[in-house]
């Protein structure tokens, strides 16, 4: 998503990779051949071993009127809140532009090699284009990267927490909660850091950067192109932008990532699994846990692995077979096929109508 990251603009450029062009392309086979693998393993022989396909599409099908309203009306609330996060992370950054911006972006995750990448580099091109300078939009990338991540790692640790309330207990989830709420405390312990002086936030820069350059050489890549003093005039900026918009883009951060939530929970109740069968607690539970699986870049999107992760999850707790696949399958679809509806349409209007656009 990115021919220019938000990192180089106004510090040197990274040395080209030392990686052959033939190694590159045997990594990037070998990465699509896996995602490939599990894909085909998840739909040809997991799935169908859960629940019979036929049993899925009577689920399916015998949607009411009433139920079809009701996942539409989830999915447009959901795609309402992709944009607030930006547009409190970039101060004048317009609902329309921001909406764009995002649809498209997470749509080039879905298709193009490179993931999360690709989202930033086609991000920051389009900002670019906007006019917004490259240290604006590298700040608000990183913070809403930032707070996203925090959000994604916290929740698992709320559903252990809502759990074990509830007299209930799950290895998976309690490993990984423990492993989110150690990264969350690492975390903000850093970027609390990184904000608190000049001369830590440069120490700090520095460190980070021979910390990522040693992983980098280890897999013959160049060195990065940024320092501690990136970070010290990162840091200004970022103070004056979450001293006044904090609680803003925390509010849009939380409305952006439970909109999934309710929009998964509907797809439950829709399709026929009860709070008798799946609670809320054990939708949410299994929904925080799987989304941080899912975050791990195996496939484009986390296909397969959510789709294998939530219905086994769900069933564990008690949903039906060919109801947990069903309302699993429909989620899946309205969470992704919009945004890759949108955001192809979203790219061919920013195309054509970049000026207008650039004064929404």
């Amino acid at each position: 998503m990115r021919p220019v990251s938000p990192e180089s603009a106004g510090t040197p450029v990274a040395p080209a990779s030392k990686v052959s062009p033939k190694r590159s392309r045997w990594r990037r086979a070998l990465a699509i051949g896996i995602a490939l693998a599990v894909v085909v393993a998840t739909f040809v022989f997991v799935l169908p071993k859960i629940a019979n396909y036929g049993d899925v599409w009577d689920a399916i099908k015998d949607l009411s009127g009433q139920q079809i309203a009701l996942l539409i009306g989830a999915t447009l609330l959901n795609l309402a809140t992709f944009a607030p996060p930006w547009q409190a992370a970039l101060p004048g950054l317009g609902f329309l532009q921001a909406f764009i911006l995002t649809q498209v972006s997470t749509a080039s995750t879905y298709v193009a090699p490179g993931g999360a990448a690709v989202g930033i580099a086609t991000s920051y091109a389009m900002l670019r284009a906007w006019g917004f300078r490259g240290s604006r939009i590298g700040l608000a990338a990183t913070i809403v990267g930032v707070w996203n991540q925090f959000a994604l790692l916290i929740f698992p640790v709320v559903g252990l927490a809502l759990l074990t309330l509830s007299n209930e207990r799950n290895p998976l989830l309690e490993t990984v909660a423990l492993v989110g709420l150690v990264v969350v405390l690492v975390g903000v312990s850093v970027f609390a850091a990184g904000l608190s002086t000049d001369r830590l936030a440069c120490w700090l820069g520095n460190l980070l950067a021979r910390i990522v350059n040693w992983v980098l050489r280890r897999v013959r890549k160049g060195p990065v192109g940024w320092s501690g003093e990136s970070l010290v005039a990162l840091r200004a900026e970022a103070l004056d932008l979450l001293g006044r918009r904090w609680h803003v883009l925390t509010l849009a951060t939380l409305a952006g990532q439970l909109t999934v939530f309710v929009l998964f929970l509907v797809c439950l109740r829709t399709l026929g699994v009860s709070p008798q069968e799946v609670s809320v607690v054990e939708a949410f539970a299994s929904w925080a846990l799987v989304r941080v699986l899912g975050s791990i870049p195996i496939t484009p999107g986390g296909i397969g692995v959510v789709e294998v992760g939530l219905t086994g999850a769900l069933v564990g707790f008690g949903g039906d077979n060919a109801e947990v696949v069903a309302a699993v399958l429909v989620y899946r679809f309205l969470t992704m096929v919009p945004t890759l509806v949108l955001g192809f349409a979203g790219l061919m209007a920013w195309r054509r109508f970049r000026p207008r656009l650039a004064e929404g």
